[in-house]
This record gives structure tokens, C-alpha cells and sequence, in this order.
């Protein structure tokens, strides 16, 4: 279950109303829609109100999802899994013949409505402080059609301000984003004690880890957590791009 889903189950729980949640917040109801939705995401002041009113710590709303076979799977979608695995043989040629049709009537259906009605992925654009990324979830944010420049695995894409990613990702630039998971080397999109921040991942048998700048001249802003440090890390996503070697392992 995804950050938006446990937001809206909790919301549901207590019987309020996004009307109402919007007012105790600040924000529109579309907001809330948004963030139910996983287009957006509460700013920290927004964020921090958002557990008062719904009478949780982050801890709840931000559980790591099942993991299977390296991928991320949600609590339903591991379900399925167990059901189908339960079914016989011949059980399991049906399922896999429905699915197969309908992932064709998938792809028909995107390929005829391709010029009509082509995807959109948002693209945040709030400023930020050198080095920072524009904030992932923010209410800033344009939506960009996903043309022949754009991966088509980004699921968001976020503005770069500083030289702490250079020269892998120059200031100015746009890093697209999907939420595959982390692997060590792998570029991210972090929320690091409220701030975020576009780092390189790398997390060592001890379990520390470390969020390195890919511009070794700036490695004054590299980020290490360690054990009982108490300090705050949520990544939104994986920054699609070409895995850079990690700092003294070139």
C-alpha cells in the first residue's frame, strides 16, 4: 500500500471528509485528492499537520511495501500472488490467458488514443537551494508530455538547481524519476530531515548509509546515516540514469 492509499484508508477510518481535511490543513480539496492519488505530495509544514489530523506518526504512513523477487509489491498485489500460486495447473493457464488479453486490449487501446490523448508526467519546478532538488511532491509543478526526449519509465520528473550533481546532472537540468527500488550506485530523489535532496545511494554491510554528491569538489554536502543517528530518510524515487560509479570505486 502506497503512501496516498494509507492516507485515504486512515482518513476513511476516522470519517472525515476530504471537505473537511482540506479545511484543517489549509489546502484545497483538490490537494487532498492529489495526494490520495500519488500526483502530489504535502509539503513538510502541510506534512506535519496532516499527522496531527489523522492521529498518526510517519512510521504508519510511510511502511516500507512488500518486496518480492526485487520488485516492490503492495499488500494486495502479494495476495494475488499466494492465490495464484494456490491454483491448479490448469487454473493457472486461465489466469495467464485473461491477463494476456487484457493487457492487449491495454496496448490497443494507448496506441489508438496515442494522438489524441498522448501522457503526461509532472514535472516540479518550486526553486530550491543549491545542490537541492525542486520538492518532489510539491503543489509546484507543470505537467510535460512524455515525447521522444523523455524516458518512458519516468513517473515524475524534478528540476536541478547546483553543482553537487555535476557532471552527470548540470544545474538547470530536469532528472526524470520513477520509483523503482534503490540499488546501491543508483540516483535518488531524498527527503533528508525535511529538506530534499538528489544524491547518489550506496548503503554498506554495516547498514550505514551514505548519500554521496556525484561532484566530488562538493563532497562537503555528502549525507551519512548511522544507527541510532535519529535523523529522518524517505526516497521518492530512482533518477533514470546511466549508474555512475560510487566514489573511490571507479
Amino acid at each position: 500500500m502506497e503512501f496516498g492509499d494509507r492516507v485515504r484508508a486512515r482518513r476513511e477510518e476516522l470519517g472525515v471528509t476530504r471537505l473537511q481535511l482540506a479545511e484543517r490543513l489549509g489546502v484545497t480539496v483538490s490537494a487532498i485528492g492529489n495526494y490520495e492519488k500519488g500526483i502530489s505530495f504535502p509539503k513538510e509544514e502541510i506534512l506535519l499537520r496532516l499527522f496531527d489530523n489523522l492521529e498518526t506518526d510517519p512510521n504508519s504512513l510511510f511502511q516500507d511495501s512488500f518486496r518480492r523477487g526485487g520488485r516492490v509489491l503492495t499488500t494486495s498485489e502479494s495476495n494475488l500472488l499466494e492465490q495464484y500460486r494456490g491454483l491448479s495447473p490448469k487454473g493457472r493457464e486461465t489466469v495467464r490467458s485473461v491477463v494476456d488479453a487484457l493487457c492487449s486490449y491495454r496496448d490497443e487501446l494507448e496506441e489508438s488514443q496515442g494522438d489524441t490523448e498522448p501522457r503526461v508526467i509532472p514535472l516540479y519546478r518550486s526553486p530550491a537551494a543549491a545542490g537541492y532538488a525542486a520538492p518532489v511532491f510539491g503543489e509546484d509543478f507543470d505537467y510535460i508530455p512524455m515525447d521522444g526526449s523523455v524516458p518512458q519509465a519516468a513517473e515524475f520528473a524534478v528540476r536541478i538547481q547546483g553543482d553537487s550533481m555535476t557532471p552527470y546532472i548540470a544545474d538547470g537540468s530536469v532528472a526524470y524519476v520513477n520509483r523503482d527500488p534503490l540499488r546501491s550506485g543508483d540516483v535518488g530523489i531524498f527527503c533528508v530531515d525535511g529538506d530534499m535532496l538528489c544524491k547518489q545511494y550506496y548503503k554498506d554491510p554495516g547498514g550505514v548509509v551514505y548519500l554521496f554528491s556525484l561532484n566530488r569538489a562538493r563532497a562537503d554536502a555528502d549525507v551519512v546515516f548511522t544507527s541510532g543517528s535519529g535523523r529522518t530518510l524517505v526516497c521518492f524515487g530512482r533518477v533514470i540514469l546511466h549508474t555512475p560509479p560510487l566514489p573511490g570505486k571507479a
